[in-house]
């Protein structure tokens, strides 16, 4: 990354004097970002998504961040850039519509049976609950689960709206305040951070451990496959269903946040 004094020299020169190759210069130097977010969703999409494709979106959500960034009103340019190129690479993969709907109603089903069950029972419920409920067997449960992970992205980031940068490790915790949020704004990010906190209180050893691993110590599938003692299509089945747990509890508790 740039010292300070550069970093601050470039954007002068772009933004107040149009200078392209101080433009450039930032590009080029927050490059690594792009690497960054596009390597860590790429971690629970299908071989069918190319790493240059996201890479590609990444890319351009970059260079939006760097047009439209102001520097004058305090917040951290990674802060800013990284949201921009998240977002510019789940426009991409949506555009792309790789996503069969048989799938998507499917997954919408899941989402919706396994709430119904834990609004019953109190808790999540269990993979063999939730595979009865579906008149499925356990072995067919978690081929829709294996189904699901290879196919649809699923990531806790999407319940906020920046994602932790590099270095950086909790996505909950890492929730900005611009200038011009109103503090109505503010208290609803917390109301959603502890609801999470709650939500994944709710799941199951494993899959808090997952989650754990994954978001908050930064673990790749396969390393966290190799502390489990399990494949890591496994993991992805423990991702996808600790998933899945968490937006139907944060759907159901939606109306909670807006009074």
């Amino acid at each position: 990354m740039l010292e300070k004094e550069r970093e601050l020299k470039l954007w002068e020169s772009y933004h107040s004097k149009g200078d392209y190759q101080a433009r450039e210069k930032l590009i080029e130097a927050y490059a690594p970002l792009v690497k960054y977010v596009s390597g860590r969703l790429a971690l629970f999409l299908p071989p069918t998504v190319e790493a240059d494709d996201l890479f590609g979106y990444g890319a351009l959500g970059l260079i939006q961040a760097i047009d439209r960034f102001d520097p004058s009103r305090g917040v951290k340019f990674t802060t800013f850039a990284l949201a921009r190129i998240r977002g510019a690479i789940l426009d991409g993969i949506r555009q792309g519509d790789w996503l069969p709907r048989s799938l998507r109603q499917k997954e919408r089903q899941l989402r919706e049976v396994q709430q119904d069950l834990a609004n019953k029972l109190g808790r999540f419920p269990t993979e063999e609950e939730t595979a009865a409920e579906l008149d499925m067997t356990l072995e067919d449960f978690r081929q829709l689960l294996h189904e699901l992970s290879q196919t649809t992205f699923l990531s806790l980031d999407d319940f906020f709206p920046e994602s932790a940068g590099p270095g950086e490790t909790n996505p909950a915790s890492h929730i900005p305040a611009p200038q011009t949020w109103e503090p109505s704004h503010l208290l609803s990010q917390k109301e959603m951070k502890d609801l999470v906190a709650q939500a994944i209180d709710k799941l199951g050893e494993k899959e808090r451990l997952v989650v754990s691993l994954y978001y908050y110590d930064g673990f790749t599938r396969k390393e966290i496959a190799e502390i489990l003692g399990v494949s890591e299509s496994r993991v992805s089945q423990l991702h996808t269903k600790a998933i899945l747990r968490l937006r139907g509890y944060l759907g159901s508790k939606k109306g909670d946040l807006q009074g």
